[in-house]
């Protein structure tokens, strides 16, 4: 083993003291700086919709768990909100989100949603034959009438964007989407205000059916410049709660 020589060692003691004392003094700001201002964050909504926007990014989200929602009818998003605040809707962290929110703020939570129109991403390949997808054309755009299964473009309009204020479109929605909440009418997971039109509807669609509306509705290439349609093209099928009574039924 050497033995390194005293002088050596005190020299490298030395050295090691100055580069350390020379490294704290680099890392430390200086006596006459200022600390950095923390930022200044402006109150608007985006910036307290910041939560909703982690999961429905409007330019990037768009799956079974995280549906896209901008550009949805402002009526349409509120009655969800209602719905998940007031216990007709289940799903966690939705409840979470807006559980102690009153009606006024959950109106300009739709507002801001509502106003958004981004490209839609586009339709991802569906596995379906030309018969599935030929009956969830039918059904669509026909419906059942053997069954009182009405027409999709009865309440949602024409070329299925919407029609406000309170009814979706169902174009841009993923298959698994779509399918998810068939199910979750069916298991009175989700609910609306009475009467529950969509409730109806899904008891009276057999799984065949719902996988053929499902996968064609996901097919069709949304139009990114469409818009919910103003009025009802004519008196709707049936009485939904979460939409005016002015609009009618039949």
């Amino acid at each position: 083993m050497t033995t390194r020589h005293p002088l050596i060692s005190s020299l490298c003691a030395a050295l090691c003291a100055a580069l350390h004392v020379s490294t704290a003094l680099a890392a430390a700001p200086a006596a006459n700086e200022a600390p950095a201002a923390a930022p200044v964050l402006r109150d608007t909504l985006e910036q307290r919709v910041a939560p909703c926007l982690a999961c429905h990014q409007p330019r990037e989200r768009n799956d079974a768990y995280f549906p896209r929602i901008a550009g949805k009818p402002e009526g349409y998003l509120y009655n969800q909100l209602l719905n998940f605040r007031d216990g007709r809707r289940r799903f966690p962290l939705m409840t979470y989100m807006v559980d102690h929110l009153p009606d006024p703020y959950l109106r300009e939570i739709a507002a801001f949603f509502s106003a958004q129109h981004p490209v839609y991403p586009p339709a991802a390949p569906v596995a379906a034959t030309a018969e599935q997808l030929e009956r969830g054309r039918q059904l669509v755009h026909q419906g059942d009438s053997a069954r009182k299964i009405p027409a999709c473009v009865a309440c949602h309009g024409e070329r299925l964007t919407g029609v406000a204020p309170a009814i979706p479109g169902l174009l841009g929605l993923p298959r698994d989407y779509i399918n998810a909440q068939f199910g979750a009418w069916r298991n009175k997971a989700r609910r609306a205000q009475a009467p529950d039109c969509m409730a109806d509807v899904a008891s009276r669609l057999t799984d065949a059916d719902v996988a053929a509306v499902s996968g064609w509705l996901a097919s069709q290439p949304p139009d990114a410049q469409a818009r919910p349609a103003d009025a009802p093209a004519a008196p709707l099928p049936l009485r939904c709660g979460g939409v005016p009574a002015q609009a009618g039924a039949r």
